[in-house]
């Protein structure tokens, strides 16, 4: 099963996303139990440029799995986060598993 995590920003937290990224970074791409990751990457402002949140995209087989993955994600723990949502999603179009 799909789950999408969306993750807004602190108002004026910009310090920490940048000194937590490549913990981020490292943590999307090291290997997790029963968690594949799918994609991911900043939201952004109007600008285009500026970061505001954060969209990944994990196949985990529950909720509580994918809650789990989240929750150790470094940019939680470093409180970056006003508020997280994880979602089941129904990946439909552009899918490459489904041809």
């Amino acid at each position: 099963m799909y789950f999408a995590i969306v993750a807004i920003d602190r108002p004026g937290a910009t310090d920490v996303r940048t000194s937590t990224r490549p913990a981020h970074r490292e943590y999307l791409g090291t290997p997790h139990p029963g968690v594949t990751y799918r994609l991911g990457g900043p939201l952004l402002a109007p600008d285009g440029a500026t970061m505001i949140g954060s969209l990944i995209v994990i196949e985990a087989p529950d909720l509580v799995t994918a809650e789990r993955f989240s929750a150790g994600d470094p940019y939680r723990k470093a409180d970056l986060f006003a508020e997280v949502s994880v979602r089941p999603w129904d990946w439909g179009s552009g899918n490459p598993d489904k041809g």
